[in-house]
């Protein structure tokens, strides 16, 4: 078994550890978890950062102000540490977390946002660190798997979503709906060992991606989906890539291109939360829109879909110091 980056660091800072509570839920510092506001990551496990980047999107636009909306809906779940539902544990005694806050991006210069976005990915990542990063349109995973590839190499892709992603792209165009296509045509992403999960939209082809439909899921069943997963991604390094419109526009109205007849929270949350065993080297979601949202329910579906993947990688880091000590 490979040895991820969360275990070779064996000295993870102190104060980016452990619960920063308790805090009133209503009040208080905007940072995801109320993890520690720095900019400076030496000894970090893992960063969150937001890319507020949305000009790239086809319908409604709004996801600017995802980043914003799943920090403020990620306050009841950091109340609820040091007992994380349902792993029962509080990933940050394992993990040193920061949130770096959120890239800027200059106002009328679209074009410059896939050199900002990788310049910010290669910062992070040659500090040997995790990103788990808030969007924005689905387009900013193109240059942060630009950033990962270069450092891991090629990936696998675990891409929930109700869109495929991979519409015609000339290699210059912004628009959330063809990056991965673009990804795939310039070796970042092996799409034999890569899965989308949720599907709900008409493709012409599927360019080798391994296709699990929101249908075929409905039909087939969460256990079979998780198998599916397992099966295809193997040990493979994987990048996942959370839309938030994956969800059934009942359970995420805030959102730019909603599609009925997806996933619910609950059958999202159970395949993720089955997925531990994968080697995830980088994590997103995105395309929040919270202007289309009520009650927050997108947002807060969002933060507990970013919470979990922080389990995960809490997870894995467990499984590897006890594997390492045998």
């Amino acid at each position: 078994m490979s040895t991820s980056a969360l275990t070779r660091r064996t000295h993870p800072r102190p104060d980016l550890l452990g619960s920063q509570g308790p805090h009133q839920t209503f009040s208080g510092t905007q940072t995801f978890l109320r993890r520690k506001a720095t900019q400076d990551i030496s000894g970090a496990d893992v960063v969150v950062s937001g890319l507020p980047f949305d000009l790239a999107t086809t319908f409604r636009p709004g996801a600017r102000f995802g980043p914003q909306a799943i920090r403020a809906a990620s306050v009841q779940l950091a109340e609820l540490l040091p007992h994380a539902y349902p792993f029962n544990f509080n990933p940050f005694d394992e993990l040193a977390v920061a949130d770096w806050g959120d890239v800027e991006f200059v106002s009328g210069y679209p074009d410059q946002a896939v050199a900002v976005i990788e310049a910010h990915a290669r910062a992070l990542l040659a500090q040997d660190v995790t990103m788990l990063t808030f969007g924005g349109d689905h387009f900013v995973t193109y240059p942060l798997l630009k950033a990962h590839a270069e450092k891991y190499g090629k990936l696998s892709l675990v891409h929930f979503d109700a869109h495929v992603d991979t519409w015609p792209d000339d290699g210059k165009r912004l628009d959330h709906g063809s990056m991965f296509l673009r990804a795939l045509n310039e070796g970042l992403i092996d799409p034999g060992t890569s899965v989308q999960i949720g599907i709900r939209s008409f493709s012409e082809d599927d360019y080798g991606f391994n296709v699990l439909s929101a249908p075929w899921i409905q039909e087939q069943g969460i256990r079979a989906a998780i198998l599916e997963i397992r099966r295809v991604v193997g040990r493979r390094k994987a990048y996942l890539t959370f839309d938030i419109d994956c969800l059934d526009p009942a359970f995420a109205p805030g959102t730019g291109t909603p599609v009925a007849g997806g996933l619910s929270s609950a059958e999202a949350l159970t395949i993720l939360r089955a997925l531990g065993q994968l080697e995830l080297v980088g994590m997103d979601v995105v395309e929040v829109a919270p202007a289309y949202d009520h009650a927050d329910i997108t947002a807060i579906a969002a933060a507990t879909i970013a919470h979990d993947l922080l389990c995960l990688l809490a997870q894995r880091k467990q499984f590897e110091a006890r594997q390492n000590r045998t």
